[in-house]
């Protein structure tokens, strides 16, 4: 156990100094109780009150992230933002990408159920160890956490301008099905660096002659912005006038 604790830290970019903590981030409820729930007087061992805190904490610093940002944004377009980088989508695909379901404890019945690859069991893991990590570090911590792994795939895939949050997966995907295209495959061709900084290059294929490549600190970044270039490559080779002939 202690092996896996020091990869996930790595993969976090935090060491923690109170184990117990990062321990209870971890343990689901399924698994806490697997011996039977907590006498009246005793504290659950499971990581559903640190969501609630991670939660807020999340919330709060990503309020000021973009407070920050822009300032000249009104409340609605904050708030559409925030939605977005605070979802459980958005969360379960941050867990994702520092392989955090490897490092879940969980019980008997929700290990063969798939509980690792559950959407909302994994975003809440990720707030609890947000909550984790502000008790033990305070808040500068957990910021460059949020920082470095959930905004910045966000600021990757948005581009330029993060007033938009573009799906360029499913945009492709609907032009190589208007342009009678083989539907696009994703492949990740190169991992480097550090587990806490790893940079990853995925290709965009459609059919056997058309492949753009892309690097991000995720698969989904790289994916998004691979996808994006295979966009631009396809409106370049069928302008609208070729497309409509199709």
């Amino acid at each position: 156990m202690e092996e896996a604790l020091a990869a996930l830290q790595e993969k976090l970019g935090y060491q923690f100094q109170s184990k117990e903590l990062l321990l209870r981030a971890l343990t689901h409820k399924s698994r806490a109780f697997e011996n039977g729930p907590p006498a009246a007087n005793e504290r659950a061992g499971d990581n559903e009150q640190l969501e609630f805190l991670g939660d807020a904490i999340l919330g709060f610093l990503i309020s000021e992230l973009l407070f920050s940002r822009h300032p000249t944004f009104e409340e609605g377009r904050l708030s559409q933002l925030k939605a977005f980088l605070v979802s459980a989508t958005h969360l379960y695909e941050s867990a994702q990408s520092i392989g955090l379901g490897e490092y879940l404890l969980l019980g008997r019945g929700e290990e063969l159920s798939g509980g690792r690859e559950k959407r909302a069991l994994l975003a809440d893991a990720m707030e609890a160890i947000i909550a984790a990590m502000y008790m033990d570090g305070g808040i500068e911590a957990v910021k460059q956490f949020v920082l470095q792994r959930i905004v910045a795939e966000f600021d990757e895939a948005a581009g330029e301008d993060e007033s938009l949050v573009v799906d360029y997966k499913a945009a492709l995907q609907e032009m190589t099905q208007t342009l009678r295209l083989p539907p696009p495959r994703y492949i990740t061709v190169r991992e480097a660096g550090p587990e806490h900084r790893k940079t990853f290059t995925v290709e965009a294929r459609v059919g056997p002659e058309l492949a753009e490549n892309a690097d991000g600190t995720s698969k989904k970044s790289a994916g998004q912005l691979a996808a994006q270039r295979m966009l631009e490559c396809l409106i370049e080779r069928f302008p609208p006038d070729d497309a409509d002939e199709m």
